[in-house]
């Protein structure tokens, strides 16, 4: 006899697993299912492990910019493998742990691939059950590369588990992976190119800033090579030779590794998503606003696997993980709610936003006051000798709300949570700036931002 359930998941990443013990904690018989460890990409295999292995390139950054300030940094350096080893300390127990709490809060852990096998039927490795809902969170994987050699390429994941890191780098796309991974690449040693087909690279964050963090990563030995193509990549007995075109003229260079950093697209490989009437693209299961598949009312999507509005991001993903299990629960049509989302690009220092780019607003013919302030010698950025940082805040003149805030410097990263939450509850800025700030703190920077 098939097995029945109220809802089976497919993806344990965070938002199929915020979405399955939602709905088992309101008594619904759930399952969830996954090819590869519980965890995802951002707890195994991106936002997190990156992270971690940034700590060690921000000392070393932190303790050049101290040089003649009262630090001497000697041979300070980077210990690749103990690095590692200290990644590998967080993210080894995550899968069991969140297997753990799912069986705990009732969930029914099952592992393998999942396909459907019509509208209501989920087949994995080869057992057959029955669901009354299924939501689709199966993530993203790097995007298929078409020039010849591209097989020699490395994902984010693998370079998150080299054992040690090689002198000569190339990161293939402008966008947050090659970045982060550049500028931790380059304090551990590392001379890093990045290649970018574009004339922009980060173009979703503003331009002004990132031509201040390009030329902040120049200063550590980061490359940027824009509006270059590469045609082929060719092992040799030391590493690779990547043959690349710009401007009609061709060159070839010398690499030790080729790392793929040119974006990502959602996962839907093998789960025959046509046998089960469930539309889908090149952006992810089409979903209604509610995250509601259009074609096959049973099944829902969440995260990178949805044709959402929302940013590819861990927390957007988790919050469309809640809204879909709740909708499902209710039978109701509830909107995610993306406004005052921020992002960020870890590098160092890092690279922030929320809301409107400065484009965008006067796009939509928006009466813009742009507040800008090279923050550079502002006694936080002085006290550490942070030699680039830089802040440009959008308001709406008319109503002294913030359209979109910019931010590149340390800490700015926990600074746009404030902006972001000011966006999302409509507050101006006459508001924000009458809150008391801890002194000296960064966050005490933010009323001379605005």
């Amino acid at each position: 006899m098939t097995k029945r359930y109220d809802l089976i998941v497919i993806g344990a990443g965070m938002a199929g697993i915020s979405a399955a013990n939602k709905c088992a904690a309101q008594g619904w018989d759930v399952a969830i299912v996954d090819a590869l460890p519980y965890g995802g990409t951002c707890a195994l295999r991106g936002c997190d492990p990156k992270k971690i292995l940034r700590r060690g390139a921000e000392i070393i950054d932190s303790a050049r910019l101290m040089r003649g300030k009262g630090i001497d940094a000697g041979d300070l350096a980077i210990n690749w493998a103990d690095l590692m080893k200290h990644k590998h300390g967080f993210t080894d127990p995550v899968p069991q742990n969140l297997e753990r709490g799912l069986t705990g809060n009732g969930v029914t852990t099952l592992h393998g691939q999942a396909r459907f096998t019509c509208t209501s039927r989920v087949e994995v490795d080869g057992t057959t059950r029955e669901a009354g809902h299924v939501l689709i969170a199966t993530g993203a994987h790097p995007r298929r590369l078409d020039f010849p050699g591209h097989q020699h390429l490395i994902d984010s994941t693998d370079f998150l588990d080299l054992p040690a890191l090689p002198p000569r780098l190339l990161f293939v796309g402008g966008g947050f992976i090659s970045f982060e991974f550049a500028h931790i690449a380059a304090r551990a040693g590392s001379t890093p190119v990045i290649i970018d087909h574009g004339a922009r690279p980060l173009k979703a964050f503003d331009p002004d800033l990132v031509e201040l963090l390009i030329t902040r990563g120049a200063d550590v030995g980061i490359e940027v090579r824009r509006s270059t193509t590469i045609t082929a990549v060719e092992p040799t007995g030391s590493g690779y030779q990547v043959t690349v075109e710009r401007s009609g003229k061709s060159e070839t260079m010398e690499f030790d590794l080729v790392v793929h950093g040119a974006g990502r697209t959602p996962q839907l490989s093998g789960l025959d998503l046509d046998v089960a009437s469930v539309a889908w693209g090149v952006r992810g299961v089409r979903v209604a606003k509610h995250l509601q598949s259009t074609t096959n009312p049973a099944v829902y999507a969440a995260g990178d696997a949805a044709d959402s509005p929302g940013m590819p991001l861990t927390p957007v993903a988790v919050v469309e993980g809640k809204v879909a299990a709740s909708n499902m629960l209710k039978g109701t049509r509830t909107v995610p709610d993306y406004s005052g989302v921020p992002t960020a690009v870890f590098t160092i220092p890092e690279l922030t936003r929320v809301g409107l780019l400065e484009q965008q607003a006067l796009d939509q013919g928006l009466d813009v006051d742009v507040r800008y302030s090279d923050t550079t010698s502002w006694y936080s950025n002085y006290r550490i000798g942070e030699t680039t940082a830089t802040a440009k805040i959008l308001i709406d003149r008319s109503s002294d709300r913030i359209l979109g805030a910019h931010l590149l410097g340390p800490e700015y990263g926990e600074l746009i949570n404030f902006l972001g939450l000011a966006i999302k509850l409509d507050l101006t800025t006459r508001q924000l700036k009458s809150m008391t700030a801890a002194y000296p703190s960064v966050g005490s920077d933010l009323g001379s931002m605005l």
